[in-house]
């Protein structure tokens, strides 16, 4: 497919793969690693140094729609570029001027960058240059995002050794300014916006719903990506005490968690290695469908090691596939004009409850047991797995 930047499809996935490695790793995952660093070092609260964390997913929620909005209008390349400047700007706030006050500021700042230069915007970037053709462009792009915790877990906590943790941010604040920066100029040409987007999205074949169909299939799709991520941001902010309240040692409940991420890379590498046989919607009811047969098969086999290992494993695997199906549903049954926005409308919701679930399931670990918390967690995923099947059932054309 001609597109208007010239540059090879495969060079505008790369160098987005490396700004989403640098983008969630040092905004999203970076405060797993320094969190511990920041309270020895400031005497700050817990309640602080995450409640600002989560006031900035809060944020990001609340401007969903109409970054998405705003995404599909200006074009990726200029809203990336924003979220990159906003990444700089938090990081540099929070490195200089370590003070609850600019700490909170900071991390408000990140809601913006977070919203503007991470998955929703790179995949509305990806759309805009290719249309209908970007579900396997986002495979491969969310291949290179999984490695985000991998590398800069490890990476955050050597700096904050060696430099601490305000210099720490301000070396992110640099890999921001002047590597992904660049990167979002230089690879997103074709990424202009509505006038591009009706040029090279939908083909003739293409039957997209609309009407009263469509505001029914984005909420019944909203609600299973809701639900999925209640679990998801539960379960993964409290994997190492859940797994030591399962009766597992603190070094196995740590290498359950280790098992996690490379699990979800394995299963986006085998998305794009034998996506081409699933539709969109098949890879969304075994992404979705994943995460209860997870809870069941551990519950089942009495919570022993080979269980939670068969659950460490599926979890990481959904939790991979459900990224790319966030991509791909909406992209299926919508088409690719207007999609930034529709982006927005689905994550809105899941990006409010990913600010509250990991204080909801605190609280719930504190009145029941670690059995039944993971148990009632798994009641929320088969739920989602039933509006996602629901959602199938609509449209079975597209299944």
């Amino acid at each position: 497919m001609a597109r208007s930047d010239a540059l090879p499809l495969w060079i505008v996935i790369c160098g987005l793969g490396l700004t989403q490695i640098i983008g969630w790793g040092t905004t999203y995952y970076m405060l797993g690693a320094l969190s511990q660093d920041i309270a020895q070092s400031t005497g700050w609260s817990g309640t602080l140094i995450f409640g600002a964390f989560s006031a900035a997913l809060l944020l990001s929620g609340l401007i969903s729609r109409s970054g998405g909005r705003l995404t599909d209008r200006i074009g990726g390349r200029r809203v990336m570029i924003a979220g990159s400047l906003c990444a700089v700007a938090g990081l540099t706030v929070m490195g200089l001027f370590p003070h609850p006050v600019t700490y909170v500021a900071g991390w408000l700042l990140l809601g913006l960058a977070m919203r503007f230069a991470t998955y929703d915007a790179a995949f509305a970037s990806l759309t805009q240059i290719a249309g209908q053709g970007a579900r396997r462009a986002i495979s491969y792009l969310t291949l290179f995002g999984g490695l985000a915790s991998t590398v800069f877990w490890p990476v955050s906590h050597y700096l904050a050794l060696n430099i601490g943790w305000s210099h720490t941010l301000l070396a992110y604040a640099a890999l921001n300014l002047l590597v992904c920066l660049p990167i979002h100029w230089a690879v997103l040409h074709g990424a202009k916006g509505d006038r591009v987007t009706e040029r090279v999205a939908d083909t003739a074949q293409s039957v997209h719903v609309t009407g009263r169909g469509r505001l029914v299939a984005i909420t019944l799709f909203a609600s299973a990506v809701a639900l999925n991520g209640l679990v998801f941001s539960s379960i993964s902010a409290h994997v190492v005490p859940l797994f030591q309240g399962l009766g597992f040692a603190g070094d196995e409940a740590v290498f359950m968690a280790a098992l996690i991420g490379p699990s979800q890379v394995a299963s986006r590498l085998g998305e794009i290695l034998m996506g081409r046989r699933l539709t969109p919607m098949h890879l969304g009811l075994i992404a979705f469908g994943l995460l209860p047969v997870a809870v069941a098969l551990f519950a089942l086999m009495g919570f022993s090691w080979p269980a939670a290992i068969v659950f460490a494993v599926l979890y990481g695997a959904s939790n991979g596939l459900v990224t790319i199906a966030k991509g791909a549903v909406p992209l299926m049954l919508f088409g690719a004009k207007g999609y930034g926005e529709v982006l927005g409308v689905i994550s809105a919701p899941n990006l409010i409850v990913n600010a509250v679930a990991p204080l909801l399931f605190a609280l719930l670990l504190g009145v029941v047991s670690a059995q039944a918390s993971l148990l009632i967690a798994g009641g929320a995923a088969l739920a989602s797995t039933l509006f996602m099947l629901w959602l199938a059932r609509l449209h079975p054309q597209q299944t």
